[in-house]
């Protein structure tokens, strides 16, 4: 029988530990299943992270699961890794009235499974991901473990609560201008958005936003980020593109020396907002502790990242894919979607979408396309002489904002003041990493971004390794969480 002792050390444990327990034959993998189904249930109530559990399918996975992750509790986003036969809504109202299921299992999914890992459920995400709060209509906002008033960010808020309660340690996530690494920032975990072309959206699609989004995780340590990326990178057939395999395991990585880098820090919003001073506070400080490790540290940034007319160019190839979207969801449910199907602003960005013709499209694109070279041109100088190696900003410009803040209508020109620093490296491809280095004065996370080249994954996990190590933040733990003792 799984004890609350049993519960409150399963959720301090990483991934990597229970999967290491489960190998020694300390635990089986059941007694982990039923401890984050017990975790689930005695957290989920306060922060409505799980939308669909899957208790019992969970339980009986776990007693045939073999790999090397065996029995081990995660939850995935109901946004892409689609389990077939499950419901995949997508934190859309009409898709969850007329109950949709996946046909198939993802690639993705395929991956989670064949390495062991069992899921016990999936997790609110805002309608399409398409922003960084997580509140749909469908289903009701996700709170902060951290702060139950507060946002956990988005669009994989969901699964980053469910990892910061403690009900699990690893969280599918994804990110299209954020959505990784804005909920890690907020819920004060660790997440990687891959490089481009890392993690396939096999086998239903080659790539959305026009290459901008990618698949990834959300977890509690650095060792199980590069472990889950380890086991989910890599070609399936028709992908339209891969991106080159790491030269050995990242798990290799954690612990490796990164030498002596060169990095740049920007501790203000590069397209004007106003920003926040805990953010300011969390870059410089990132930045004072990679000197004292001894890498070359100063100010200098990349300034094609504040030229406005990208993200007028990145709206215009995301209308377009909501326009795609919302006529895909019309196709499903056999007529047009209104106002009680999709939200105001989706059906709003869906209409924007329809108006843009396809040689407007193309010309959106070439554009983007020179401005993601200028961009890359700081990591990788035209003239051959020597680039920076790291780029370090704060991950949001805010620290978490109050549920309602980003979702009150009428208001979304308030995602924009928030999104100064992530959605750049969605359109270039670089890979790109929040930390949780740096907590505010009212016990709110803030995380600290880090941008390396396209490909360099291998160099973000040995330096936020580095940083692990020396501002470790394992033994934090909020306030709603499985981790403490049952009340």
């Amino acid at each position: 029988m799984t004890t609350d002792d049993d519960i409150a050390e399963f959720a301090r444990m990483d991934a990597c530990e229970q999967a290491e327990l489960v190998r020694s034959g300390q635990v089986a993998p059941g007694e982990l299943v039923d401890a984050a189904v017990a975790a689930a249930e005695r957290t989920n109530p306060a922060i409505n992270a799980i939308i669909h559990p899957r208790f019992e399918a969970a339980r009986a996975e776990s007693i045939t699961a073999t790999g090397p992750f065996a029995g081990v509790p995660i939850v995935v986003k109901d946004l892409g890794c689609a389990i077939g036969g499950e419901p995949h809504h997508q934190g859309v109202r009409a898709l969850k009235a007329v109950d949709f299921r996946a046909p198939h299992d993802s690639a993705m999914y395929r991956r989670f499974r064949a390495a062991g890992l069992v899921a016990i459920g999936r997790t609110n995400t805002p309608e399409w991901g398409s922003t960084i709060t997580t509140e749909p209509l469908a289903y009701g906002p996700t709170r902060n473990p951290w702060n139950l008033d507060h946002s956990t960010g988005g669009s994989s808020g969901g699964s980053a609560a469910s990892v910061a309660a403690g009900i699990v340690a690893v969280g599918h996530a994804n990110d299209g201008g954020g959505s990784i690494r804005i909920p890690a920032s907020e819920c004060g975990l660790v997440g990687l958005k891959p490089s481009r072309g890392r993690v396939s959206l096999a086998p239903d699609t080659g790539e959305s936003w026009m290459g901008s989004t990618i698949d990834g995780v959300v977890t509690r340590s650095v060792r199980d980020t590069a472990a889950m990326l380890d086991l989910l990178a890599g070609y399936e057939p028709g992908d339209p593109y891969t991106a080159p395999p790491f030269a050995r395991p990242l798990a290799d990585e954690v612990g490796a020396d990164p030498g002596r880098l060169r990095i740049g820090v920007l501790d203000h919003p590069p397209l004007g907002a106003a920003g926040h001073e805990e953010c300011t506070i969390a870059a410089r400080a990132a930045g004072a502790l990679l000197a004292r490790l001894g890498h070359h540290v100063d100010d200098q940034w990349p300034a094609a990242i504040g030229d406005a007319s990208f993200a007028a160019h990145f709206r215009t190839i995301v209308a377009t894919w909501t326009a795609n979207d919302v006529a895909v969801l019309e196709r499903t449910i056999g007529r047009e979607a209104g106002p009680d199907d999709v939200e105001a602003d989706n059906l709003a960005l869906a209409a924007i979408g329809r108006s843009v013709s396809g040689p407007a499209y193309v010309a959106a694109m070439l554009e983007v396309h020179r401005w993601c070279r200028t961009v890359l041109s700081w990591w990788h100088p035209a003239d051959g002489s020597s680039g920076y190696d790291l780029l370090v900003t704060p991950t949001i410009a805010v620290p978490p904002p109050r549920i309602g803040y980003l979702s009150e209508p009428g208001k979304g020109g308030r995602v924009f003041e928030l999104l100064q620093y992530t959605a750049q490296f969605n359109v270039t491809g670089q890979p790109a990493i929040s930390l949780p280095l740096h907590w505010s004065a009212d016990g709110l996370p803030v995380g600290v971004q880090l941008v390396a080249a396209y490909g360099r994954e291998d160099l973000l996990v040995r330096v936020a390794a580095q940083l692990e190590a020396a501002a470790p933040w394992a033994d934090r733990v909020p306030p709603v969480s499985a981790a403490r003792p049952a009340s």
